[in-house]
């Protein structure tokens, strides 16, 4: 096991925020996380677990013994007459899996195409793009317990799945000290998932609806889309309206789109006729947080080097190079979105909540 020292983390973070991590392991299989537990000096480390960087704001050097998943692999575990059951190591880019999976035959994920990260970090935020969420389509996944090194397996509901929600979010409230009754406990800083299943329905349904999709079935002329279309349709989409990580610094969606009472959108209405709202099936109205924040006028402003994107006022940006040092900093970041929580606030009495994991 090779324990790097002072290891630059911006190439794996994709704001490009410059910080360093005092100790870093790479995770390849089950057996060197084993190996890192069983460490007298890094077994009772804190360890903070990294997958693609696409989720997290560094504020400063991360302390705990980073552990960097790259667990590989992609494969057809089971056909069905109802389903296909693939898999994909924890570090397999999510993108590169789902065109893998259509380029195999395999359709359903298609609408989450070219959401930043790793197959492991989906299940923690329960990644959903375009009426699409990772909890209708997981089977189960497989990680290992960071305490005590006991490997184990959650079924979808044991991931307690809700809106950019997971076990994996929520801490242990200090029950049993086995392992056992996980989805109680809660499992943040506990676990490291090492590979996912998919069940993937057959027959194929198009999951359709949303403005952005209509748009292009009208331009296109075809009204019963594959999925291969589909799936063109949301990498452009997604390219017009967000900033590639690879030349513009971003975690991607920074806020979740609040939900609020049918009473309290109509309120809201009443006063803001235009906002973007969009009815759930439990009777509740979910907000468009990006409309929010362009009401406040925030879109294409900065605090420092950190901005809010022309063209999506949802992303934040990190609008320095960063290579040398002269981009923004996680503080900036973190400036700038509680500026735009107290805006929204202030004017709408609704409290945005941060996708990213602040470290």
């Amino acid at each position: 096991m090779l324990v790097e020292k002072n290891v630059p983390l911006q190439p794996y973070n994709t704001f490009h925020i410059v910080a360093k991590a005092h100790s870093l392991v790479r995770v390849t299989s089950e057996d060197d996380v084993q190996t890192v537990i069983s460490d007298p000096e890094l077994g009772p480390a804190q360890k903070f677990v990294l997958g693609g960087g696409s989720n997290i704001v560094l504020t400063g050097d991360v302390k705990p013994v980073v552990l960097k998943v790259e667990v590989m692999g992609r494969r057809l575990v089971e056909e069905t007459s109802k389903a296909f059951i693939v898999e994909a190591g924890a570090g397999e880019n999510w993108h590169d899996f789902v065109t893998w999976t259509l380029e195999q035959g395999y359709p359903g994920l298609e609408n989450m195409a070219l959401i930043p990260g790793t197959v492991g970090a989906s299940p923690v935020q329960n990644v959903g793009a375009y009426g699409a969420e990772l909890q209708d389509r997981i089977e189960s996944l497989d990680a290992v317990d960071l305490r005590n090194g006991q490997m184990f397996t959650l079924n979808a509901a044991q991931c307690a799945f809700g809106y950019r929600d997971s076990v994996f979010k929520h801490a242990s409230s200090g029950a049993s000290e086995d392992g056992s009754n996980r989805q109680a406990l809660g499992l943040k800083d506990r676990a490291l998932i090492t590979r996912v299943r998919f069940r993937l329905p057959k027959p194929w349904k198009a999951v359709l609806g949303y403005a952005d999709l209509d748009r292009k079935m009208a331009e296109s002329g075809v009204s019963a889309p594959s999925a291969q279309q589909i799936y063109q349709w949301i990498c452009d989409i997604r390219r017009a309206k967000l900033p590639d990580p690879q030349v513009i610094g971003n975690a991607g969606s920074f806020f979740k789109n609040p939900t609020v009472t049918q009473d309290q959108c109509d309120d809201i209405i009443a006063r803001e006729p235009k906002i973007v709202h969009y009815h759930l099936a439990d009777g509740s109205v979910k907000l468009a947080a990006g409309w929010l924040i362009d009401a406040c006028g925030w879109k294409g402003k900065s605090v420092g080097q950190a901005g809010v994107y022309e063209r999506q006022a949802l992303v934040l940006v990190n609008r320095g190079a960063g290579t040398d040092g002269n981009g923004a900093t996680g503080g900036e970041v973190m400036t700038l979105a509680k500026a735009i929580q107290t805006s929204v606030y202030e004017r709408f009495g609704i409290r945005l909540e941060p996708e990213p994991v602040v470290v």
